[in-house]
């Protein structure tokens, strides 16, 4: 079967010990699509110059961050990584230089969502860097590139915000949306309903929403690769929305050609 690709808006690292709506739609997209034979991860965090792939066999838990509890600084997650896949992408994206990395590991936008997808950290995972110095239609590209390990069993796994503004967060539990972050992640939902990717590609075109929305990319080109691993025959399921803090988008979508 046909394994899906997902992106998660993983907002903060504490969602790994948290249960809350968002939580809980990720760990039913684990029960949902089942197991797969592994997971390549595309995360916001692990933005550099070049592509690089994790080529080990027990990656390290990344802790990614600074001021959180010592629960969060101390969480483990022990998936296995898997050096065949990372070889398999290495001939996926050729003649691209992809790096076998030895030292990066699981960062907190993978650890911190496949805690609830898959709590017993038992599929293999390897992560995809992000390359900083490449337009978003390259990234895009590199989605359309990677879709074929999903006929192979591998979930591909896209970690980030569409809406991601640290800049202007609003602390609260309750605290209300901004109208342009509201607007933009509306429209890029509508895009993702209607199979509209152009626009999505070419944010930077859609006004000031779009660059309050994302003042810096890392945390949206995620989403552009699972974007571009979208199959003819797929579905796409809306796994949980809403934005939180004001200014950070927790929308997570899959397509799967499982309601066919």
């Amino acid at each position: 079967m046909t394994a899906p690709a997902i992106f998660f808006g993983h907002g903060s690292p504490m969602n790994a010990l948290e249960h809350n709506r968002h939580t809980d739609a990720w760990t039913e997209a684990g029960r949902r699509f089942g197991k797969p034979k592994a997971i390549l991860a595309i995360s916001a965090h692990w933005y550099v110059r070049g592509t690089a792939v994790t080529a080990m066999t027990a990656p390290r838990t990344i802790h990614d961050f600074g001021g959180f509890p010592p629960a969060l600084h101390a969480f483990d997650y022990p998936a296995p990584g898997s050096i065949e896949l990372a070889q398999r992408v290495q001939g996926l994206l050729a003649p691209l230089p992809v790096r076998l990395d030895h030292e990066w590991g699981l960062d907190h936008g993978t650890w911190s969502v496949l805690a609830h997808v898959f709590p017993a950290a038992d599929v293999p995972v390897v992560q995809l860097a992000i390359d900083a110095t490449q337009a978003p239609d390259f990234h895009y590209e590199l989605g359309r590139k990677l879709a074929p390990l999903r006929d192979e069993g591998v979930m591909l796994v896209g970690s980030g915000n569409v809406v991601h503004n640290l800049r202007v967060i609003r602390w609260g539990d309750k605290s209300p949306a901004y109208p342009w972050a509201m607007r933009f992640n509306e429209a890029a939902h509508a895009f993702l309903l209607r199979r509209e990717h152009a626009p999505l590609v070419d944010y930077h075109a859609l006004g000031d929403a779009a660059q309050m929305s994302i003042p810096t990319p890392e945390h949206y080109l995620p989403l552009l690769y699972v974007a571009g691993a979208r199959r003819d025959d797929d579905e796409l399921s809306i796994l949980t929305d809403g934005i939180e803090l004001g200014s950070i988008s927790m929308l997570s979508v899959a397509y799967s050609a499982e309601e066919r």
